[in-house]
């Protein structure tokens, strides 16, 4: 039976299904025998089960070990034996295609260790390879993206020229009124007209709003008081004493405002305050809460600070008509060009107001601990830097405020004394405007509505209805339609001057007038004699209101980018005063009484030559 298993075809028929169904690399041949077998007896090592004198691995006799076989051999692997068809396969073929297949797999598996050997041994410095092409990538794409950020190499030189240009053009504050390329300066011949050069009353100690105090005892000094807090650092020592020279201009200009006006007409530090706002180095920025548009706090070394206004439209650009006057942007030059303007009309009630271009990497970004306003710092894709911080009307992305690539224009306005020291009052304009899309206000439609406001009081005496008529004045020159409120200093009750604030939306349009500005002059009918006499002055040949304009503006700083007023704007300064003083010409004539119409401030005046039809 065995060696009918062993040499039949039932051997091949086992073997061929072995082969074919299991792996190759896997093939493990177990064989069982029967207890009886006609073979040769041999001896070995280890014995079929129940037979001990069997050996599994016979050792073949001298005869047969010297045998040669009498066909040649071929060499077939495993698989190609097990499937060779042979009648009569005797066990010694069948123990050396055992041994053949012991050794392919030994081989096989010899061949997978290897493999897995070098594998392992070269896995980890491919795995680091990788590792340091994936840094060097990221590293790369890193120092790209720094360098079209901040642009550092391309911008240091224009910092430096910037500056230097900037410190050149406002030197040009301190010789206020010097002569001008094109002859005498007539704005300093107007300056010297005794109209601008009124004499005031002898002030009194409540006329003045701040005021130093004197003999103070110095108590003795803490070690406590040696350590500086870090929010401090970088700021000035100070050695302020009771002598005006060792004040800071800031100081100075709070020191100075009286009952009367902000600044007196020969203020000898206005010229230092306005190169302070100019070119003074910047401590720190943060967005000013409230208003609705953006507005940042400037902080100067020596404890003065500054209100900060970007630029966000050209100065050529007119306001769309289709804009309602309360959607309106707000324009630095509008700022700027307003303070000159309050001057030249000799009103100086709103505070120094200086041009500057302001680096808004170094002098925003990277000092402000304002958290919301550095959160909205981006670079646009033209690779200007950006930022729109927080407010009701334009703060976002679409209406951001973006240097080129990191200077920016922006008017830089004197603060005026903290409320704690100086409280203001804010009082709602009689002729303030509807603010909504449908509806007029009260004014627009009662013609006589005058006659209720002077029955009210602050209007019923004192100056202060001449007090509104000059500031409308002022804003119809300007163009300036958002005049909802006004303020005052409160230590002066209503025996005041009026605080002209929040001129941005000034100067939007300069090819149409906005005649309902006048209507408190047309309304009431009422004007101060000197600023009659000013306007008739401003409207001469030798003292045209567009040319003292136009010289007055040269000496801000930013004329070296562009000027302030186009020409266009500087025109319609001409024209809305002649409307002014036409308006006024009106007026006496509905009330011939010299009284009723124009309010005399300045009793007689020698050396005034301006006085016909008064």
């Amino acid at each position: 039976m065995l060696r009918d298993l062993m040499t039949g075809k039932g051997a091949r028929e086992a073997l061929a299904n072995v082969s074919g169904q299991v792996p190759l690399l896997t093939v493990k041949m177990q064989l069982s025998f029967p207890k009886k077998c006609t073979d040769t007896p041999r001896t070995g090592r280890q014995s079929i089960p129940g037979h001990p004198k069997r050996d599994l691995n016979p050792r073949p006799t001298r005869e047969q070990a010297q045998a040669k076989p009498t066909a040649p051999l071929h060499h077939h692997t495993p698989r190609e034996s097990l499937g060779r068809s042979g009648e009569g396969q005797t066990w010694k073929e069948f123990v050396w295609q055992r041994d053949e297949w012991k050794l392919f797999l030994a081989s096989k598996t010899a061949d997978m260790s290897r493999m897995r050997r070098v594998v392992r041994r070269f896995s980890r410095p491919i795995c680091m390879l990788l590792l340091c092409l994936s840094l060097a990538l990221h590293l790369l794409l890193t120092f790209l993206s720094l360098a079209m950020l901040q642009m550092t190499c391309d911008t240091q030189p224009c910092t430096t020229a910037a500056t230097t240009s900037t410190t050149n053009k406002t030197s040009r504050l301190v010789s206020a009124g010097g002569a001008s390329a094109s002859g005498p300066s007539k704005l300093q011949a107007l300056f010297k007209h005794p109209l601008y050069n009124l004499p005031h009353p002898t002030p009194k100690e409540d006329d003045w709003l701040l005021r130093v105090k004197s003999k103070v005892k110095h108590e003795t000094k803490d070690s406590s008081l040696e350590w500086i807090s870090d929010s401090m650092e970088g700021y000035d020592e100070t050695r302020w004493t009771e002598n005006e020279d060792s004040h800071p201009p800031w100081l100075r200009f709070h020191l100075g405002i009286s009952r009367w006006e902000m600044y007196s007409a020969k203020e000898p530090s206005l010229a230092a305050l306005l190169e302070q706002l100019a070119t003074h180095h910047i401590r720190s920025a943060v967005q000013k809460p409230g208003g609705t548009q953006l507005k940042l706090v400037m902080s100067f070394p020596n404890y003065g600070q500054a209100l900060f206004k970007p630029m966000k439209q050209e100065r050529d650009e007119e306001t769309n008509p289709n804009l309602f006057y309360f959607s309106d942007f707000e324009r630095h030059n509008a700022e700027i060009a307003a303070f000159h303007l309050d001057r030249v009309l000799g009103f100086r009630r709103i505070p120094p107001v200086s041009g500057r271009l302001i680096n808004v990497t170094k002098e925003i970004k990277h000092i402000t601990t304002d958290r919301k306003l550095a959160r909205t710092f981006y670079t646009s894709p033209a690779g200007n830097v950006c930022f729109y911080g927080q407010c009701s009307y334009y703060c976002s992305t679409e209406h951001a405020v973006c240097g080129r690539p990191v200077f920016l224009e922006g008017s830089m306005a004197a603060m005026l004394p903290d409320l704690s020291l100086a409280p203001r009052r804010s009082w709602r304009s009689p002729w303030r405007r509807s603010y909504s899309r449908s509806k007029l206000a009260q004014w627009e439609k009662d013609p006589k509505f005058c006659d209720t406001v002077k029955k009210t009081t602050p209007y019923n005496k004192g100056t202060r209805l001449v007090d509104l008529t000059d500031m409308a004045i002022l804003d119809f020159l300007m163009s300036n339609m958002d005049r909802h409120h006004y303020e005052t200093f409160e230590k002066f009750g209503n025996d005041t001057f009026l605080l002209h604030l929040d001129n941005g939306r000034a100067f939007g349009r300069h090819s149409r007038d906005e005649p309902s500005i006048l209507a408190p002059l047309q309304q009431c009918c009422r004007i101060r004699r000197s600023t009659l006499l000013r306007l008739r002055l401003l409207s001469l040949p030798q003292f045209r209101l567009s040319d003292i304009m136009r010289e007055s503006l040269a000496q801000d700083p930013l004329t070296s980018v562009a000027p302030l007023l186009s020409e266009p704007h500087l025109s319609a300064l001409d024209r809305r005063l002649t409307t002014v003083l036409q308006t006024v010409k009106q007026c006496r004539d509905r009330h011939p009484g010299l009284g009723e119409v124009i309010y005399d401030d300045i009793g007689t005046l020698t050396g005034i030559n301006i006085t016909a039809g008064l």
